[in-house]
């Protein structure tokens, strides 16, 4: 006999259309009759849950993706005490994701970055709080191997902005060259970083 697993809920189904949208066709590249088909869900139930429609999901998948990358961040500096390492198989990570969809699925952040508008409050604000808390785990990660504050605060905002470049050449490019060239002089970087004794 199965084991009695659970259906995920429409709620997550909802979050889960969104995010595979933002993936690889964009906010705007999908209506909000095609995500409710993906989510399974029938019509008027997207209110129901979110009463602000398609900007609130969107707000709401990006805050999802964000707990994603700070959850396998966090995985990885557990498992690598040089944050270099951890930081070279995070990159390694996406390099893989990428080539398995055929360079058709990218980051969902910077699709949705891309895409917003000053109106689009909500989504900005998810964003930008988002990217500052993947900023402040690489700072912290890259403190507590010894580089200096302000340096590793400088450090991790140009590995996220690097990041979130070499995803877009080299899904743009057909070839995850970007990803791999852009780890390497991201990695001598930190290495070269003097270190204070902890």
């Amino acid at each position: 006999m199965k084991p009695n697993v659970a259906a995920p809920q429409t709620r997550d189904r909802l979050i889960a259309a969104m995010l595979d949208a933002l993936r690889g066709r964009g906010y705007h590249g999908v209506g909000l009759s095609e995500l409710l088909a993906s989510a399974g869900a029938p019509k008027g139930v997207l209110y129901h849950h979110f009463p602000g429609g398609k900007a609130e999901l969107a707000a709401v998948a990006v805050r999802v993706a964000i707990d994603n990358m700070l959850s396998s961040l966090d995985r990885l500096f557990e498992k690598h005490a040089d944050p270099a390492v951890a930081l070279a198989a995070w990159m390694d990570g996406a390099q893989k994701q990428l080539r398995s969809s055929a360079y058709e699925r990218g980051c969902p952040l910077a699709a949705i970055a891309l895409e917003s508008t000053p109106d689009d409050v909500a989504i900005r604000s998810a964003l930008a709080e988002g990217f500052a808390a993947i900023r402040a785990r690489i700072a912290a990660a890259l403190e507590n191997h010894g580089v200096e504050p302000a340096m590793a605060s400088r450090i991790a905002m140009l590995i996220l902005a690097a990041y979130e470049g070499a995803l877009l050449q080299a899904r743009v490019a057909g070839r995850s060259d970007a990803l791999r060239d852009t780890s390497a002089a991201l990695i001598a970087l930190i290495d070269a970083q003097p270190r204070s004794p902890r």
